[in-house]
């Protein structure tokens, strides 16, 4: 359809027998300047896009439930009381004499002579002669004199007056209050609890052990664990009756009693003496004096010495020797031992069990069921169809002077063939 609506455009471009710029407006003459006489203009065949509404009949499957009664078969269980006659097993212990050998090893020792070779280190000590050199001091003593300064005491007598603190005793009578604390008796009544309970006497009833029995199921005969009778005894417990009681308490509290008592108080009052006393001074006076010292100096002599060295060998000397070697062998030697074999008999002894037995009985009812049947339903579907109609079209021109700003002028408006967008059903159709 596109390309259909192309070929009319051109087709109605080259009608127009216009200029270039003429076809460019779709078959509308345009015109730089506007002459004096108006051109004759013609008709022409446009096509129009109509849509048209139309039904077709589709069918369709669709699914209805629908109900169906079934009769189906249940079992129900029913229990019935059977005695069966169950035999277990006991198990008897005799003891019998077997006779079985033994074997029990004796192990006896021997000694046997063995000779072996070792070697034995034999030392030699020798003496060489070695040379060394030694150095040996010599010392000699010389003197020189040495001068020195040497403070010299003078001892010089002064007198010299001297402060000093003298401390004289004074003795007071003061009152000090003293405080101390004396324990007195006071009464006082307290609550105690008491029990005065009794002795009660109670029954206590013990079960049973579980013992294994042979018990007939609708399984066959299995192994249970049945509880056997108990027994009671009597047990004494204490009932506790717990009762307050009043009682009296000397209780010995402390309180505190002051008293003023007079007590002997010895100052010392600081008091200042002046005396004369003689000091004794010494002064250092410098005097030169020049003594010798003797000093000593050492120096190494050398000297050749000879010494003579151990040096000790080592040889290894061959020697054989015997010594005896214990072999241990073993022997078995059989006994006979007797010993006691327990063997153990199992013998039936038959009891009676009472069993529930359990029978499924058939029993018939009516379920009713729901299956879903297919149905074909026939319904009106709509779509739509595009055709293209001729319309017949014949503008009418009016020219104006050409006194446009931009010096074309405009005709009147020509309606141009635009089709829509063809939908999906226009596809189909």
């Amino acid at each position: 359809m596109r390309s259909f609506i192309a070929t009319t455009v051109m087709a109605l471009a080259c009608l127009s027998g216009g200029s270039a710029e003429a076809g460019w407006y779709c078959g509308a003459t345009s015109y730089r300047c506007c002459p004096q006489p108006c051109q004759p203009t013609c008709c022409y065949t446009s096509y129009k896009v109509e849509r048209q509404t139309c039904y077709r009949t589709v069918q369709e499957t669709v699914y209805e439930p629908e109900q169906y009664t079934v009769q189906r078969t249940t079992y129900k269980p029913t229990w019935e009381n059977k005695e069966v006659t169950c035999y277990r097993d006991v198990t008897e212990t005799a003891y019998v004499e077997k006779n079985y050998t033994v074997q029990r090893p004796v192990y006896e020792t021997s000694y046997v002579e063995k000779s072996y070779t070792v070697q034995r280190p034999v030392y030699e000590t020798s003496y060489v002669e070695k040379n060394y050199t030694v150095q040996r001091p010599v010392w000699e003593t010389c003197e020189r004199e040495v001068r020195r300064t040497v403070m010299k005491p003078t001892t010089e007598v002064v007198q010299r007056q001297v402060c000093k603190t003298v401390m004289d005793r004074v003795e007071e009578t003061v009152n000090v209050e003293r405080c101390y604390t004396v324990m007195r008796p006071h009464t006082v009544q307290k609550t105690r609890c008491v029990d005065r309970g009794q002795w009660v006497s109670q029954k206590v009833y013990h079960p049973g052990p579980c013992v294994p029995r042979c018990v007939q199921t609708c399984y066959g005969p299995r192994i249970q664990m049945v509880q056997t009778p108990g027994f009671c005894t009597t047990k004494r417990s204490w009932c506790p009756n717990v009762v307050q009681e009043t009682y009296n308490c000397t209780v010995m509290r402390p309180e505190v009693v002051r008293q003023n008592c007079p007590v002997k108080v010895c100052k010392v009052v600081p008091r200042q003496v002046t005396e004369t006393v003689n000091v004794t001074v010494c002064k250092m006076v410098p005097e030169v004096q020049v003594c010798k010292v003797p000093y000593r100096t050492c120096r190494m002599v050398c000297e050749q010495k000879t010494c003579k060295v151990p040096v000790r060998t080592c040889k290894m000397v061959c020697e054989q020797k015997t010594c005896k070697v214990p072999v241990r062998t073993c022997k078995m030697v059989c006994e006979q031992k007797t010993c006691k074999v327990p063997v153990c008999t199992t013998r039936k002894v038959p009891y009676t069990v009472t069993e529930r037995v359990c029978k499924m009985v058939p029993c018939t009812e009516d379920v009713t069921c729901t299956r879903m049947v297919a149905k074909c339903v026939q319904k009106q579907v709509p779509y739509t169809v595009c055709k293209m109609v001729p319309v017949q079209v014949c503008p009418t021109s009016n020219c104006d002077p050409c006194n446009s700003p931009s010096g074309i002028q405009q005709e009147s408006a020509k309606p141009t063939p635009t089709p829509d967008n063809p939908p999906k059903a226009d596809a189909e159709a």
